[in-house]
């Protein structure tokens, strides 16, 4: 099975002002005139801002000279990159084999419905992300689920929904 990344729309107004893009900076400084910065300077971006936006994309391109279509050829390439915000929470359903033969899909299909987002989307609340992943390297555990670093295995849709609910129960006594 081929996992295939989704992209929401994002509102590209509201993206570019509301980013400070002076937090770019000090890294742009650091990779200006390096062959081969792409990759550092995208994920260095990411870690400011959580993901990519568009208006940081423009502004590292007219710094360093690197074409925005090279920049973004890479940022789609790599499953490592957002170009939208991420929840809180990232949600990682693995659909590897193992996962897949013990229908994998039940888990992803319950958590859309309970979140009422599609895959590879963020909730409204920016709370949860959901996505489906090729494979978690737990194989014993299918099906299996990530969120953050703790990892969730022999889960049903039920079972699933019920820890997603747990999380959103402790960050709402927070």
């Amino acid at each position: 099975m081929r996992v295939q990344r989704v992209y929401a729309e994002v509102d590209k107004d509201k993206d570019d002002n509301s980013i400070d893009l002076c937090l770019l900076n000090p890294l742009i400084e650091k990779f200006r005139g390096q062959k081969g910065s792409i990759i550092p300077l995208l994920q260095g971006a990411q870690a400011i801002y959580g993901y990519i936006p568009a208006a940081a994309f423009k502004k590292i391109s007219e710094e360093t000279g690197v074409s925005l279509s090279d920049m973004y050829g890479v940022a789609t390439f790599y499953a490592q990159f957002r170009l939208k915000p991420a929840g809180k929470h990232i949600i990682k359903v693995c659909h590897g084999t193992a996962c897949h033969v013990q229908n994998a899909d039940a888990i992803t299909d319950a958590i859309k419905e309970a979140l009422n987002v599609k895959d590879g989307e963020t909730t409204p609340d920016r709370l949860f992300t959901l996505e489906s992943v090729a494979c978690l390297g737990c194989c014993s555990l299918a099906p299996v689920m990530m969120i953050g670093e703790e990892t969730y295995g022999k889960l049903t849709g039920a079972s699933a929904v019920k820890v997603i609910k747990d999380i959103k129960i402790k960050e709402l006594e927070r």
